[in-house]
């Protein structure tokens, strides 16, 4: 995003664009209506999205951007990326970033102790026993895995009108969950993405890892010592895993004094050229499909985009009405607390279902609350 802005004031003499930073944690749990009110120009996580139209706080893109343009990002979306940022009618962030769960594996480690790529579920947990997987168990990443075992269980979460999933669902997957975390070690609890692909292409312990959100600095030999080799994901009950989409979108604050300018920016950051170009040249992982297929991206990246496409077309897209990024914030600590052991199944998915009643519970008491006010 930075790349883009600097060329972006080039070709406009008087423009400036400042990114602010925030940690990985903060964009997925930060709010966003205050950091609406402060900036401009926002990098934002699709969940939040029902908050942000409910309230009001990004600018409807479609009423700022040409029809052919949102037509084009419709079309060469990948996955649901572009879909993921439309709601209540209209579309409220660009996918300048498309991500998800992925595998990665480092093929001479495992060759060293005599092991191959898994392919099943088995298979992981095998290779976990043996000490070679390294699993980002944070618990937030827990959650989104636990979506993606519901889904190969059969059933996908939050469609039910009470209950997120089935029981008998809902316990196979909290268990394969916990049966990961505990094939690899507590430790693992303690690790994001970013840790456990540091950990993999510094040393030379860890030979896969399973269920990552992918990224595509970690796959270029310009980036890391040992570039990693990305892929799709194991089997399971003989049906590929589904993973849970991430990826983020550019959003303009409903309180930009520059709305103009800034729409320009948001048109020219997420298109095709930019994004096959600087945008992944600088170390982006685009939204954009063309740049997934590009040779030249796929040349600096070791196949990153062609060899993860497919596990991003088929990922699941998360809720995004109004209060789903409460529950997202508070549900990964009722599963930390199954995986150390401190809460049985049936009490874990029980305290999910509360918490998910809780959170739409109080969403209508609010709007009750604001129409009678």
């Amino acid at each position: 995003m930075v790349a883009t802005s600097q060329r972006y004031a080039e070709l406009h003499p008087g423009v400036r664009i400042d990114w602010h930073i925030r940690s990985l944690q903060a964009f997925a749990d930060q709010s966003i209506a205050e950091l609406s009110q402060h900036y401009d120009l926002l990098v934002i996580d699709h969940p939040s999205i029902g908050e942000a139209a409910e309230h009001g706080l990004f600018l409807p893109l479609d009423q700022h951007l040409p029809d052919d343009y949102l037509q084009d990002q419709a079309a060469n979306s990948v996955g649901a990326s572009h879909r993921s940022y439309h709601v209540a009618g209209h579309q409220w962030a660009l996918a300048t970033d498309a991500a998800t769960p992925v595998s990665a594996a480092r093929p001479d480690v495992l060759a060293r102790a005599g092991h191959r790529v898994p392919e099943t579920w088995d298979e992981l947990l095998e290779l976990a026993r043996a000490g070679l997987v390294a699993f980002a168990g944070l618990k937030l990443d827990c959650l989104m895995l636990w979506y993606a075992l519901c889904i190969n269980e059969g059933e996908e979460p939050f469609l039910r009108p009470q209950g997120i999933v089935a029981q008998d669902i809902g316990a196979a997957a909290l268990q394969d969950v916990r049966a990961l975390v505990q094939a690899c070690g507590t430790d693992c609890m303690l690790r994001n993405p970013i840790a456990n692909y540091e950990q993999m292409t510094s040393g030379d312990t860890f030979g896969y890892s399973p269920f990552s959100y992918g990224y595509s600095n970690y796959a270029r030999p310009s980036y890391v010592r040992t570039p990693l080799q990305f892929g799709g994901l194991v089997q399971r009950k003989g049906r590929r895993m589904t993973s849970t989409l991430g990826g983020a979108g550019l959003a303009i604050s409903s309180r930009c004094a520059h709305i103009e300018l800034a729409a320009d920016y948001a048109r020219f950051a997420a298109s095709e050229p930019v994004q096959r170009g600087l945008y992944t040249e600088s170390g982006g992982q685009p939204g954009h499909r063309a740049a997934w297929l590009d040779d030249e991206t796929n040349r600096l990246t070791g196949n990153f985009f062609r060899n993860t496409l497919q596990t991003l077309d088929e990922s699941y897209l998360r809720p995004r009405y109004a209060g789903y990024i409460e529950f997202q914030e508070r549900a990964p600590a009722v599963l930390q607390r199954c995986m150390q052991g401190e809460a049985t199944v049936k009490q874990t998915l029980q305290e999910l279902d509360r918490l998910d009643r809780e959170v739409r519970r109080s969403r209508v008491d609010e709007r009750h609350t604001s129409t009678a006010a």
